[in-house]
């Protein structure tokens, strides 16, 4: 049987398949869409993922996303520098942004420890992280790392990593019943997290 759509369409839906959540459907439906649009609006398009890639880089203090040397979050004196949060992706960032209620800076690790996908310590670049805490600025760190295997066995690593800097207050954020839910509907494990981290009232 023939295939529908042309040799260059093909390669160009299986681009798209590298992208996370895509799959092979997900593809063609993007790939249709793109054709449908005007000349200008496609090449406006590949003009700004270009331009992007070309001028984004990771903020050399924090690893967030940047157009400059420093993120636009390191750079802010009005931000508390002495409360750093510690998250997994530059998404992590943008996630607890949005929230309006964290006004500390960030330490983004680029990843998570997986021995099995061979992530350990140095291709976190921890050294940096404990180089940066080291200087003496910061008075609490926040272990942000997803509510996974990877991201708890993150935090307990760096737990362990920060001991010897006894002056820091380390906390990891909370975990629990998300608000608007039922209690019936909640899995085991979140129920469990939602006892242990239990605050007073």
């Amino acid at each position: 049987m023939a295939h529908p759509y042309s040799e260059r369409l093909q390669k160009l839906m299986k681009s798209f398949t590298k992208f996370p959540g895509i799959g092979p459907k997900s593809a063609e439906r993007i790939v249709l869409h793109l054709l449908k649009q005007d000349r200008a609006q496609v090449e406006e398009l590949a003009r700004l993922i270009s331009e992007s890639k070309a001028n984004t880089f990771f903020c050399e203090r924090c690893n967030n996303l940047s157009e400059k040397k420093m993120c636009h979050i390191c750079d802010d004196s009005n931000r508390d520098h002495t409360i750093l949060c510690i998250v997994e992706e530059p998404k992590d960032v943008a996630s607890l942004e949005r929230t309006g209620s964290f006004n500390g800076v960030y330490h983004v690790l680029l990843g998570a420890l997986s021995p099995l996908e061979g992530i350990g310590p140095r291709e976190l670049r921890l050294e940096r992280l404990v180089k940066r805490i080291g200087a003496g600025q910061i008075k609490e760190v926040i272990l942000a790392t997803n509510p996974n295997a990877e991201g708890d066995a993150t935090a307990m690593y760096l737990a362990e990593l920060l001991k010897p800097f006894g002056r820091i207050k380390v906390t990891r954020i909370a975990r629990g019943v998300p608000i608007g839910s039922n209690i019936e509907y909640i899995d085991q494990a979140t129920l469990q997290r939602a006892l242990e981290g239990r605050t007073a009232v």
